[in-house]
């Protein structure tokens, strides 16, 4: 989906701010989110990961530009949680004392009828085009380099198709590639001349250069 979350490539937000010896939690609260989604993913098995991160991208766009990385953690997870049955909302806003916002509900997708496929189409050396495509669920495709052409790097070892995964639909697993962009071809003058991308995508976001 094409929602704020997919910041790569816009501009107008300043400089990444690096804090100097930082923690890897800054509350305590937010170690227990981090393992509240370990536990849902890895040991319950109450969502997969990729529904965990489009659980995040359907966030409202204020609510996600305010809040801290374990804000949305915890929203996402929280989220999962209430349309998993495993709670309600109303349980979840006694317990925080308060208004608790959740993401907004996934958008319906359908399976597009593709089978599962473990031989690559494409190899070394060849140029592909990403697709235009603009789908309302889950994606791994960046939205800055769809409609750009790279060069396959490497081919990368089949894996399971996220924008399937994402909505309980039927699994499939598909060849992945490293492609690399040249930063002109994203950026145009703005980018470095021997500046490069390399971007690592499923077969479906791919089409020939014709």
């Amino acid at each position: 989906m094409d929602g704020i979350h997919d910041l790569a490539g816009m501009a107008g937000f300043g400089p990444v701010e690096v804090e100097t010896d930082e923690p890897t939690f800054h509350e305590p609260w937010e170690a227990l989110a981090f393992g509240l989604n370990v536990l849902c993913v890895g040991v319950l098995r109450t969502y997969n990961v990729d529904e965990y991160r489009h659980s995040i991208e359907r966030m409202l766009p204020a609510h996600y530009l305010s809040a801290s990385y374990y804000e949305r953690t915890l929203t996402g997870v929280a989220t999962l949680l209430v349309e998993k049955g495993i709670l309600t909302h109303e349980e979840l806003e006694d317990r925080a004392g308060g208004p608790f916002p959740l993401a907004q509900p996934a958008a319906l997708v359908e399976a597009d009828g593709k089978a599962s496929s473990e031989s690559p189409r494409y190899q070394v050396g060849d140029r592909v085009r990403v697709r235009e495509m603009h789908p309302a669920g889950h994606t791994r495709a960046p939205r800055y380099v769809r409609g750009v052409q790279g060069e396959v790097l490497h081919v990368t070892p089949p894996f399971s198709y996220p924008d399937a995964a994402a909505h309980g639909l039927p699994p499939r697993s598909e060849p992945t590639y490293h492609v690399l962009f040249q930063a002109e071809d994203l950026w145009g003058d703005a980018a470095g001349a021997r500046e490069s991308v390399v971007v690592q995508l499923w077969e479906t976001y791919l089409e020939e250069t014709g």
